[in-house]
C-alpha cells in the first residue's frame, strides 16, 4: 500500500502519509539532539582530546598550502605536527590528508578563515548543496524534509568530513543526467576529489551511451589536476602518489564502527587483508556487471540511478559512516519511484529499516552501516525484478 499521496497536479506537490511525516519529524529532532550532545561534550572533554574532528586536517593541509607548503601535507607526521599545533595539544593517531591535490584549492580557501568559522561554512554549507540535491531528485520541497530526516547526516556533521558533499556531487549529477548532461559532468568531474566513489560512473556512461556526460566530466577533471600542477608542481602528485600505500595500510586498523564496507566487514570478522581485497574485487566485479547490464536496459532512470548510488558504496573498499550520507541518494530515486505510481509491499519498511540500522550506528558495536546499504540493495533488487521495464519520466520541477 502506498504510504504518499500524490495530488491530481504536479505542482500540487507531495504529500507525504501522517505516520511517515511524524517518523520524519521525529528523526529531524533525533539529529538535532544528537548533534548538540556531541558539540556540547566537546566543551566538557578534557583539553587534550577536545576538538579533535576531522575537519582539523582539511585545515591544516589548506594553511600548509598557503604557507607554500602543500606537497608536505602528504607526509602525515609532518601535518599532525601541524594539527596538534593549531589545536595546542597533541593526539593519539593520525589524521591524515588522502585526496588528491585539487582539493587542496578548496582546502586553502578554508584556510583563509579562522578554524571555527571556516568548519561552520564547511559543515553548513555542504548540508545545503547536500539538500538541494535531494531535493531536486524527488521534485519537491518535501525532499528538503526527508533529506535533513536522514540520521546519516549527524555522522558527517559532528567531525566536518565530506559526506555532504560527496551526496551533493553524486545526487547532482543523478538528478542532471537526463535534463543538463554538461552540468552533470561537470559535477562528476568535480567528484574526482574522491576518485573511489566515482568508478562505477565511465561504467554507467559508456553503456547508456551519454557520451556528453563522459566528456564534460574529463574536462573537469583534468582542467582541475592541470590547474593543481600549474600551481604545485609534478612533485605533489608524486607525493600523493607515495602516500597512498599508508592510506590503504591505514584501512586495516578498521573496526566494527569505522569502514563500512566488504573489505572493512571482512577484516574485522578476522579475514587476512588478502581474503578482504579479494571479497572486495569479486563484490565489485559483480557489481560492475550489473551496473553495466541495468544501464543498457529499458529500465525505468530512476531504478538505474538508485542502483548506480548503492553500487559505489558497494565497490569502495574505504567507506566510514560518515560516507553513509551517499545512501540517501538511492534511497530519495526510490522514493520518487514509488511516488510516480506505488510503493512495493515492505519497501517503506525497508527504507525505514536502513535508516534506523544507521540511527543505532553510533551506539552499536556492529556493521549496521553496510548492512544498511545491503537492505537498500535489496530494495532495489526487488524493484528491478518487478517493474524494472517500466519508465518513468523525470518531474518537471526536478532542479540543482
Amino acid at each position: 500500500m502506498a504510504t504518499c499521496e500524490i495530488g491530481p497536479a504536479r505542482r500540487a506537490g507531495t504529500k507525504l502519509a501522517r505516520p511517515v511525516e511524524l517518523t520524519c519529524f521525529a528523526l529531524i529532532v533525533a539529529n538535532v539532539v544528537l548533534l548538540g550532545i556531541a558539540y556540547v561534550q566537546d566543551f566538557v572533554t578534557p583539553a587534550d582530546t577536545a576538538g579533535v574532528y576531522d575537519f582539523i586536517t582539511t585545515w591544516s593541509a589548506g594553511e600548509m598550502t598557503l604557507m607554500g607548503h602543500a606537497a608536505a601535507a602528504y607526509d602525515w607526521p609532518t601535518l599532525k605536527f601541524v594539527e596538534e599545533s593549531v589545536l595546542g595539544h597533541p593526539f593519539d593517531g593520525y589524521l591524515g590528508w588522502p585526496y588528491p591535490p585539487p582539493f587542496l584549492f578548496a582546502a586553502a580557501f578554508l584556510a583563509l578563515l579562522p578554524y571555527a568559522v571556516a568548519f561552520v561554512v564547511w559543515v553548513f554549507g555542504t548540508f545545503l548543496a547536500y539538500l538541494a540535491a535531494i531535493r531536486a531528485i524527488i521534485g519537491d520541497r518535501v525532499g528538503y524534509f526527508l533529506a535533513a530526516a536522514f540520521p546519516a547526516i549527524v555522522a558527517n556533521a559532528v567531525i566536518g568530513q565530506n559526506g555532504f558533499l560527496s551526496a551533493a556531487l553524486i545526487g547532482g549529477t543523478l538528478a542532471l543526467m537526463e535534463r543538463s548532461p554538461i552540468c552533470a559532468g561537470a559535477l562528476l568531474g568535480l567528484l574526482t576529489y574522491k576518485p573511489h566513489l566515482g568508478i562505477l560512473f565511465p561504467i554507467a556512461l559508456l553503456a547508456s551511451g551519454r557520451w556528453r556526460v563522459f566528456v564534460s566530466a574529463s574536462v573537469v577533471a583534468m582542467l582541475m589536476a592541470a590547474a593543481s600542477l600549474a600551481a604545485f608542481g609534478i612533485n605533489i602528485w608524486q607525493e600523493f602518489l607515495s602516500s597512498m600505500g599508508f592510506t590503504l595500510y591505514a584501512n586495516g586498523m578498521a573496526n566494527w564502527g569505522t569502514l563500512q564496507s566488504v573489505f572493512g566487514v571482512t577484516l574485522t570478522l578476522g579475514g587476512s587483508e588478502r581474503l578482504a581485497w579479494t571479497v572486495q574485487v569479486v563484490v565489485a566485479l559483480i557489481v560492475v556487471g550489473a551496473i553495466a547490464m541495468l544501464w543498457r536496459s529499458r529500465a525505468a532512470y530512476e531504478l538505474k540511478a538508485a542502483a548506480l548510488g548503492v553500487g559505489t558504496l558497494l565497490t569502495a573498499p574505504h567507506l566510514l559512516a560518515y560516507d553513509l550520507v551517499i545512501l540517501a541518494v538511492p534511497l530519495a530515486f526510490l522514493f520518487r519511484l514509488g511516488s510516480a505510481g506505488e510503493f512495493l509491499a515492505y519497501e517503506m519498511a525497508g527504507m525505514g529499516l536502513a535508516c534506523l540500522l544507521i540511527l543505532v550506528l553510533a551506539v552499536v558495536n556492529a556493521p549496521v552501516g553496510f548492512a544498511a546499504v545491503l537492505v537498500v540493495a535489496a530494495l532495489i533488487i526487488k524493484r528491478a525484478m518487478a517493474t524494472g521495464s517500466v519508465a518513468i519520466s523525470l518531474p518537471e520541477t526536478a532542479r540543482v
